[in-house]
């Protein structure tokens, strides 16, 4: 066997251990993570003193920009959380919709909240509204809960300012502006198969407990009763939560609307830029959301505080995710990567779906599918002088939600939440994330035949 194929080898045994260490032994995923990577160096001959360095060097590089990301949006989404803007926005469009296409309302809802925030801060900020809808209308659960989910899902692997989305538009050099254009082509018609659609279909078919413990303590304690005038307006809602999406827009299309080089044109370029797109947005958060709420400075700082000590998991494990792409890179296996999908001609997009699709399945971390494929594959789409690397962003987020199961977080919150089994939640959440992940790559690629 070449000492190619041997690489390939060693690379498919450390992502076959990720698996059962993480699925079968419940290790902890950033020190799994870890051993993994380094194992992996070890045994692919690197040089025992440069090993710990190279790790660190794609951890470093991974968390240089992503913490900035994490860090303003779990603000933002706190301040939606705290002032009641969530709960408008649900209401609003529950209402326009009506009691019969209520899960289609739900879908949006999530669409909309889960643009600045991670997944399971969002399912944890709208579970309490799903509940109390599914009381309300006397829905069956699921057929509530299943698009809120779906709607989640599909912004967090593929809508900037997401974390995930942000470092594979870095790895390509993709722009931000487009790319959130695209997903949102690909996004909504994805959401609506996977969500309301298929909860229509699933509902009927999964019978879950009457009694289900989580929202009697939930609505026992009051989440989502509060009386209507005493949560903000849904129009100043919106316009805060959509403005770092907007702003992002309009960088992605400076050189349309200002001439290259000029002002205006770098003007737009700056707060087009996702950070300060997101920075604009918390502030205008603390005054439309805090201030004008009625919470005093020293309240609006707490918040801003507090909400950052659940993130350091995820962030720790994002970096370790670049650690383990770093020591791919320095071994040689993303080059044999490389080789291997020329010998095979497999374009650009079938391979970053692909590469995170096997890294989802080994680590259950969409985040960290995305951003160690997107580095991957990035040099391969580079040589290949691909067009269009803001679709490549949208390939691999797919790729990076297919087939959850016990190794994602998600998978357990899902279960625990709706009081379904296991084997119920691998019919409905395992299904609708491998729907999600399939259609988005056929709408991607149905794009990026028309472009």
């Amino acid at each position: 066997m070449s000492p190619g194929s041997l690489l390939l080898v060693y690379a498919a045994v450390a992502i076959i251990a990720l698996i059962v260490l993480i699925a079968r032994y419940r290790l902890n995923p950033f020190i799994t993570l870890t051993l993994v990577s380094l194992g992996l160096a070890l045994v692919a001959g690197m040089p025992a003193t440069e090993i710990v360095g190279a790790y660190e060097q794609g951890v470093g590089r991974t968390l240089g920009h992503i913490a900035l990301i994490v860090a303003l949006g779990t603000m933002l989404g706190k301040m939606m959380a705290e002032s009641g803007g969530a709960e408008r926005i649900a209401r609003t469009l529950i209402a326009r919709f009506g009691m019969r296409h209520v899960h289609w309302a739900m879908m949006l809802v999530a669409f909309c909240i889960g643009l600045p925030i991670f997944f399971e801060v969002g399912f944890v900020l709208l579970v309490p509204i799903v509940f109390n809808v599914a009381r309300r209308t006397g829905v069956p659960l699921l057929l509530v809960g299943l698009p809120m989910v779906a709607g989640l899902s599909v912004v967090h692997g593929l809508v900037p300012p997401h974390p995930a989305a942000m470092l594979a538009v870095k790895a390509y050099g993709a722009d931000v502006g487009r790319t959130v254009f695209f997903a949102l082509l690909v996004g909504l018609p994805t959401a609506a198969l996977a969500g309301p659609v298929f909860a229509k279909f699933i509902a009927p078919r999964v019978q879950v407990p009457a009694h289900n413990p989580m929202e009697q303590a939930l609505l026992d304690e009051g989440h989502g009763q509060a009386p209507d005038d005493a949560l903000p307006g849904f129009g100043i809602t919106v316009a805060t939560l959509l403005l770092p999406v907007a702003l992002m827009l309009l960088g992605g299309w400076a050189d349309v609307l200002a001439t290259p080089g000029s002002s205006l044109n770098g003007f737009f370029h700056f707060i087009g830029n996702s950070v300060v797109a997101l920075l604009l947005a918390t502030l205008m958060s603390f005054v439309t959301l805090g201030l004008m709420r009625g919470f005093t400075r020293e309240q609006i700082l707490k918040f801003s505080q507090e909400c950052l000590a659940p993130t350091a998991a995820i962030t720790l494990l994002v970096g370790a995710g670049g650690g383990l792409n770093g020591i791919l890179v320095k071994t040689g296996v993303a080059a044999e990567i490389t080789a291997l999908s020329h010998r095979f001609e497999l374009s650009p997009l079938l391979m970053g779906w692909a590469v995170a699709a096997l890294m989802r399945i080994a680590t259950g971390s969409a985040t960290v599918a995305m951003s160690t494929a997107a580095g991957i594959v990035a040099p391969v789409a580079l040589a290949a002088g691909y067009p269009h690397p803001e679709l490549l962003v949208l390939a691999t987020g797919a790729g990076a939600l297919i087939l959850s199961h016990v190794n994602d977080g998600g998978f357990w919150l899902v279960k625990e939440y709706f009081n379904m089994s296991v084997a119920q939640t691998f019919r409905t959440w395992t299904v609708l994330e491998t729907i999600i992940s399939l259609v988005a790559l056929a709408l991607t690629a149905a794009l990026a035949a028309l472009l």
